[in-house]
């Protein structure tokens, strides 16, 4: 259980926050701190959002008022000691914010963490952690409904429906539960139009983009008696057709899509190194397959990062460890 009345009393008890997210933000990320810039807007607080990554461009609009920053670190480097408090909200270890990990390390503000993924790493002075929640969006408004710290509006409500809907797989992963369905009526009733938000999300992408989409498909290959679908994307694809990591977004869920496939991972070539996303169906926890090669996440949904190691050799080993996982949860 989150401690909403001591999260509100450190909100309530300071006046200036940074609030960042994770390397490559998702909607979850973005929307998160959009929603808890908002939030501490309406109490007359200072706030920044400041970011290791740019915002994904079908995540913009969340940015109409020029309120996420990407970090520099001449202009930014001293907001980590004069602000009150530093809020690290949709991730649970420092290293997720690269570029900017020392700076937040070293400082002596009160830091929080608001999330909801699992083994969470020792970096902040309070952690308010609850995997079960869908979503970090999640924690946010079910805080702001069991305090009343303020009154939701449209931009509070408009990027917690937008953290939800795509963090529960457009309301069909296992933690859409009667309570989601319940916040997502209060969210439309405060005028969030779905179609907006998912058409903005989903169906604005770019040419290149599902150009991109296409050589991942075209890529996929099936092991394990076609149970371990297996994407990748090259360097080369990216240069290509001029396209970026922020691009493969959801790319890997289409292993999963295919007949049998309960396993679908996701391999991308990195300037430096390489990174794997892995998901699956049922109890098959891809977050400990990740923990074994660095990573973590969520059971169904993980993923890990590479920055020395060869990738045509470390594509047998995942597989060879994918199917282990395999073998002993598939059947379950």
């Amino acid at each position: 259980m989150i401690d909403f009345q001591k999260l509100k009393e450190i909100i309530e008890s300071n006046s200036s926050f940074l609030i960042t997210t994770h390397v490559n933000p998702d909607a979850d990320a973005i929307g998160s701190e959009v929603a808890f810039y908002y939030l501490l807007k309406k109490l007359g607080k200072q706030a920044y959002i400041i970011n290791h990554s740019s915002t994904p461009y079908n995540l913009e609009f969340f940015n109409k008022d020029n309120i996420i920053q990407k970090f520099d670190e001449t202009q930014h480097k001293n907001i980590f000691n004069e602000v009150d408090v530093l809020a690290a909200l949709d991730f649970n270890r420092s290293d997720r914010i690269v570029s900017m990990e020392n700076w937040f390390n070293n400082s002596n503000k009160l830091k929080i963490c608001i999330d909801h993924h699992q083994k969470p790493l020792n970096f902040v002075d309070h952690f308010f952690i609850d995997t079960e929640y869908s979503a970090t969006g999640h924690i946010l408004f079910d805080f702001i409904r069991k305090t009343n710290i303020v009154q939701p509006d449209l931009k509070i409500a408009e990027p917690i429906y937008a953290a939800i809907m795509t963090d529960t797989g457009s309301f069909r992963f296992d933690r859409t539960t009667s309570d989601v369905h319940k916040i997502i009526a209060e969210l439309l009733e405060l005028g969030v139009n779905p179609e907006k938000i998912y058409d903005k999300i989903y169906d604005q992408s770019k040419f290149s983009k599902i150009k991109l989409l296409g050589r991942a498909i075209e890529s996929i290959i099936l092991f394990a008696n076609n149970r371990i679908g297996c994407m990748t994307i090259t360097q080369d694809d990216f240069i290509e057709l001029g396209t970026v990591e922020s691009d493969t977004e959801n790319f890997v869920n289409y292993n999963l899509s295919i007949e049998n496939v309960v396993i679908g991972i996701m391999f991308i070539e990195l300037k430096n190194g390489f990174k794997v996303s892995f998901r699956s169906k049922g109890k098959i926890p891809v977050n400990e397959l990740a923990a074994e090669f660095g990573g973590g996440g969520h059971t169904n949904a993980a993923g890990a990062r590479f920055f020395s190691d060869d990738l045509t050799k470390m594509i047998p080993k995942i597989l060879i460890k994918a199917e282990q996982y395999l073998n002993n949860y598939g059947n379950e």
